[in-house]
């Protein structure tokens, strides 16, 4: 039986809800928790998680050629056994969302399987029965979108690539953001024949531009065919499989597929919340608008993550989360800081991120207000196997105060290395500090306080 008056009520159970109810919880807080599908939200069941595990085994493309430049015989090629890798990533998820359930119990959080929807001032209604709250959480987070356009029905979302029983031998992938790169870039190196398909002449809109140059190179290397500057006309089905009808400028054209996934963006999932039954306000794009305490304009509805359209990060929704719970449980002055937030992009190559890029710094201090500082090289470890795979690098000073304001890379371990620079940035690290930093040698991290 569900508590009647819950301190918290949380609605979703993804990374943002489930971190505010445990941190509600750890300040003595009656908290229940409703989801209505599986516990861990986009993240663990079709989002980062089984993406990274895909991209794991992405990575092991190159792992046979690599090897035997360093003596390592086998022997005979290396075969993809799909199904198996499938079963084995399920498996993981299934047993990260056991551990999610489990660390709820552990924390005092009630968790309540059900689909919720607001009905009045402090009352949420979950499949027919009410329950009163003090205070109510929206945390659902977002879902993929399709296009309005002909035989769109053909289309899958990401959604659907974690659900592909067998590997397709062609696919194409349309979109130019973090979720499009990366799955296209995990299909090709696994020996799916991938197109990539979008709008502008770079993938990655609002990165650094150097960094959007390196990845459309590497991509391109890498065998995925990129269709800059195009649009999907149309899809239809036929003997051969799917027909992807392109427009580029006034030139058409036709690639043939198996599979065709949509990445061209992601929604703020307020479908079925009963926001307008107590009059949340929302955005344009149906987005839950807050102040910057996470409030909405209804007293003690608050929400977090990508329902708010803020930032679509995993790890901004629990910081989030737990900054609201600090504040309203633990009696702290906490805000969200959105200022420097890391970022990665597990395309191939990786890229990660933080700060400004050097166009927006440039924008914010003018030409002569700053410099950029970078570097590109092949690493060590292709000077035996001959292979091209270049590390690409850059730091964004202000001329005012030596700041560094922006940090990119390219290349493999680039999230592992920026995760470091990021908390030297948020510290107000100079570019004298990084010169007088002594580099870790051999290795790809001490270019960084080299430039």
């Amino acid at each position: 039986m569900a508590q009647s008056n819950p301190d918290l009520l949380v609605i979703g159970g993804g990374s943002g809800g489930l971190a505010t109810a445990k941190r509600a919880a750890s300040y003595g807080a009656r908290v229940l928790l409703v989801e209505g599908d599986r516990l861990g939200g986009t993240c663990v069941i079709r989002g980062c998680i089984p993406k990274k595990l895909m991209f794991f085994a992405a990575s092991y493309a190159h792992s046979a050629h690599d090897a035997a430049a360093y003596g390592w015989r086998s022997s005979g090629p290396a075969e993809l056994d799909w199904p198996a890798l499938v079963a084995a990533r399920d498996a993981e998820v299934g047993r990260l969302e056991g551990v999610h359930e489990r660390l709820l119990a552990e924390a005092g959080v009630e968790l309540l399987h059900g689909r919720a929807r607001l009905c009045g001032p402090g009352s949420v209604q979950v499949d027919g029965r009410e329950i009163k709250a003090d205070r109510v959480l929206l945390a659902t987070g977002s879902r993929p979108v399709l296009p309005t356009l002909p035989g769109v029905e053909h289309a899958i979302t990401s959604d659907g690539f974690f659900e592909l029983a067998e590997q397709p031998a062609r696919a194409v992938v349309v979109g130019a953001g973090y979720i499009a790169v990366e799955l296209a870039g995990v299909l090709s190196a696994l020996g799916t024949d991938t197109s990539l398909v979008y709008r502008r002449e770079l993938p990655l809109r609002g990165f650094d531009e150097d960094i959007r140059a390196e990845l459309a190179e590497r991509m391109g290397d890498s065998g995925i065919k990129l269709c800059a500057n195009s649009v999907v006309e149309g899809i239809e089905r036929g003997d051969g499989g799917l027909t992807v009808q392109l427009k580029s400028g006034e030139q058409a054209s036709e690639i043939t597929s198996d599979v065709v996934l949509y990445a061209t963006g992601r929604k703020p999932d307020t479908e079925g919340l009963g926001l307008e039954a107590v009059g949340v306000a929302t955005g344009p794009q149906g987005q839950v608008l807050v102040d910057e305490g996470l409030r909405s304009n209804v007293e003690g509805v608050f929400a977090v993550g990508d329902l708010t359209g803020r930032v679509m990060l995993t790890p901004v929704a629990i910081q989030e989360g737990r900054a609201l719970a600090d504040r309203e449980f633990g009696g702290k002055d906490s805000v969200m800081d959105y200022e420097g937030i890391p970022t990665a992009v597990f395309s191939e190559p990786p890229i990660a991120t933080v700060g400004l890029s050097e166009e927006q710094a440039r924008e914010r201090w003018g030409e002569n207000g700053v410099r950029a500082c970078s570097t590109r090289f092949n690493p060590l470890l292709h000077s035996l196997t001959g292979r091209r795979a270049p590390v690409f690098m850059k730091l964004v000073v202000r001329e005012s105060d030596d700041t560094v304001v922006g940090c990119h890379m390219t290349g493999p371990d680039a999230p592992e290395i920026i995760q470091g620079v990021a908390v030297a940035m948020k510290a107000g690290a100079t570019k004298a500090q990084f010169d007088a930093t002594v580099g870790i040698h051999p290795s790809s991290a001490e270019e960084l306080v080299t430039l």
